[in-house]
């Protein structure tokens, strides 16, 4: 049974893009390296949450920024206090990688061994994993940052993208997470003309989350979420 309009939906998410708040994966400030979207639902509302995992360098720390669009925001604070908010939209970031002395600035310094993720302990990746995650270095033997976040990627995908909880903090207590999609094909925004409303994947999903019918997304236009479809990102 359709509750909501998922043109209105579309609009919403077309809107979102306007005002730039709507994720372009090939930000050219940062370095992509991981992705998930997820939707959620009630008889009342509905969500989605885009999770991007990269590296900036103008923030200096790798994160994870996730990004939530809805018919209604839970706010940490009331939108009074800033005005800057917009009433569909919010988002945060989360840092699973924690600062140490594995960084120097944009690389990995030549002694560093492992880095804490998530509080715990993990040895850096060995050399022959960069080539098999088809991540050629830029100036071997020395690793860049954003390098080191798309290897991890490979193997820690999961601990470096958002928690059940963290994905939640802006969506209503009363909403059921209906799809998870750890690749799917998102339209290229720095573009005009490209909106959540002329791409097929967006149309399924808006009626997804319209209907409750988690059928209706059949994945029929291959994913382009990889860090690899997005050769710009990072490079501003």
């Amino acid at each position: 049974m359709v509750i909501f309009d998922p043109d209105e939906i579309l609009a919403t998410l077309d809107a979102c893009c306007d005002s730039y708040t709507f994720p372009m994966l090939d930000n050219g400030y940062v370095y992509l390296a991981a992705t998930r979207l997820s939707l959620y639902r009630s008889e009342t509302d509905w969500a989605m949450v885009i999770e991007v995992f990269g590296f900036s360098p103008r923030a200096g720390q790798p994160d994870t920024h996730i990004q939530t669009f809805a018919s209604q925001i839970q706010r940490l604070e009331p939108i009074e206090r800033n005005r800057d908010k917009k009433p569909h939209n919010d988002s945060h970031f989360i840092y699973p990688i924690s600062e140490g002395e594995w960084q120097d600035e944009e690389q990995v310094t030549l002694d560093a061994k492992s880095i804490e993720l998530r509080e715990q302990t993990v040895p850096l990746p060995e050399l022959n994993l960069y080539e098999t995650s088809y991540i050629e270095l830029e100036e071997a033997p020395r690793i860049q940052t954003f390098e080191l976040c798309r290897c991890l990627a490979e193997t820690y995908r999961e601990q470096l993208l958002a928690t059940a909880e963290e994905r939640r903090i802006h969506i209503l207590p009363d909403m059921t997470q209906i799809l998870q999609l750890e690749e799917w094909h998102h339209p290229n925004v720095v573009y005009e003309e490209d909106r959540p409303s002329g791409s097929e994947t967006f149309q399924q999903l808006a009626y997804v989350l319209a209907t409750g019918d988690t059928a209706a997304y059949s994945a029929a236009t291959p994913p382009n979420t990889h860090w690899l479809n997005w050769p710009e990102g990072g490079t501003l």
